[in-house]
């Protein structure tokens, strides 16, 4: 298409929104100041003069009462997503070794106890040698003792004998006890620890390194072949996304209003979808750079849509009050000031403009705290007309 062609379309397309406009104004006629009817003198913020439309063109316009509704009190403000911190844990081993396999990457779901990597360690091998001599001691001291038993029995052996060797057995089982403890802070399974007190059999080396929780890896910090450090070594950061954080920001004027346990309703412009979380914490200082306080929100992540960083918008609902002038979003208009407006029906086919104060939008409805009553009428759609009329007049 030529620029010549886009020259000539643009005043083609101007000349029409002019001739629409200039039909409906000459319908639209300002009824003369002198014939106001005197039942309007009483109605605050009405603009000089009235619009009469005939009754052949009030079709056009749809109009409906000003009525009175439950309003739930809420503040909107901005949020990031976030790992919920009380359910994201790391994984981390407890022996040295280099690692042999890894058996999960980033982003692999995986259930608690799950085996993450597999490292080969002296430290296992060591664990359970010591194991299998505290379970050889204890069986011997064992033997030991019972004969001491029979022996006494018959009066073959003082008591002290007897007690004593009892104390050995003690002392076996106790030894026996904390070699066992040694392998299940290592994270031994019981087969593993069944396998270990088999006498002669061989000793595995490598040691599973397991998820300590059901979730997804958020983090992955190691390769095949790394050595490890015991208890230093971080191998992967897992998280339980079902839930997260978002992290918000609430101005000084809306602060006394939000409280723990407020509910919250988030909407991300990705998703045709609400999420649904709970003011958990909030802050005790002012982010030097926002001038906010931070809020953190609790929040149901039902299949894990929403990601770490992402930006969601946050409705925090606050509260109710009661009996609330209500308009629809299509009855307000804007000034040449940007002031909000409507216009309300003084009677059958005369209209006026009518200042108005607004206080929050919900779903398709306005909240009205001055300038209208309950019960008077007002244009719901078409009002965008008689506004172009008042401008024309």
């Amino acid at each position: 298409m030529t620029k010549e062609t886009d020259r000539v379309k643009l005043p083609l397309r101007m000349l029409f929104v002019l001739v629409l406009t200039l039909q409906f104004s000459a319908c639209v006629k300002p009824t003369p100041t002198e014939s106001k009817p005197a039942q309007v003198e009483d109605v605050k913020n009405v603009q000089p003069g009235l619009f009469t439309v005939p009754a052949e063109q009030l079709g056009h316009l749809k109009t409906t009462q000003v009525r009175t509704t439950t309003w739930q009190l809420a503040i909107h403000t901005t949020g990031t997503v976030d790992w919920d911190a009380d359910h994201t844990t790391q994984a981390i081993t407890q022996v040295n070794g280099p690692i042999t396999r890894i058996m999960a990457d980033l982003g692999t779901p995986v259930k608690k106890d799950q085996p993450l990597l597999y490292v080969s360690s002296p430290d296992l091998a060591n664990g359970i040698a010591t194991y299998r001599k505290a379970r050889n001691r204890e069986a011997y001291n064992k033997r030991i003792m019972d004969r001491m038993k029979e022996l006494l029995d018959r009066g073959a052996v003082a008591l002290k004998d007897y007690q004593s060797t009892e104390a050995d057995y003690n002392d076996a089982s106790t030894d026996v006890q904390n070699s066992l403890q040694a392998l299940r802070i290592f994270g031994i399974s019981a087969t593993d620890i069944e396998a270990a007190e088999k006498q002669g059999s061989p000793v595995n080396t490598e040691l599973a390194v397991r998820s300590p929780i059901t979730g997804v890896i958020i983090q992955k910090l190691v390769s095949p072949g790394l050595v490890v450090q015991a208890g230093q070594t971080v191998c992967f950061a897992i998280s339980d996304v079902s839930t997260v954080w978002v992290q918000g920001h609430i101005f000084d004027r809306d602060l006394p209003s939000v409280k723990s346990g407020d509910a919250v309703d988030e909407t991300n412009p990705s998703f045709n979808r609400k999420f649904h979380g709970t003011v958990a914490y909030i802050g005790s200082s002012v982010d030097p750079n926002t001038r906010t306080t931070p809020v953190r929100i609790v929040t149901q992540n039902p299949g894990g849509l929403l990601k770490k960083d992402m930006f969601v918008d946050a409705v925090v609902h606050t509260g109710t009050r009661n009996k609330t002038l209500v308009v629809p979003v299509s009855a307000l208009l804007r000034d040449e000031k940007n002031e909000p407006i409507v216009y309300v029906e003084i009677e059958t086919g005369k209209f006026a403009q009518r200042s108005v104060t607004i206080d929050g939008q919900q779903d398709d409805l306005i909240a009205i705290t001055s300038g209208l009553r309950e019960g008077e009428t007002v244009v719901a759609d078409g009002s965008l007309f008689l506004q172009f009329a008042n401008i024309i007049k």
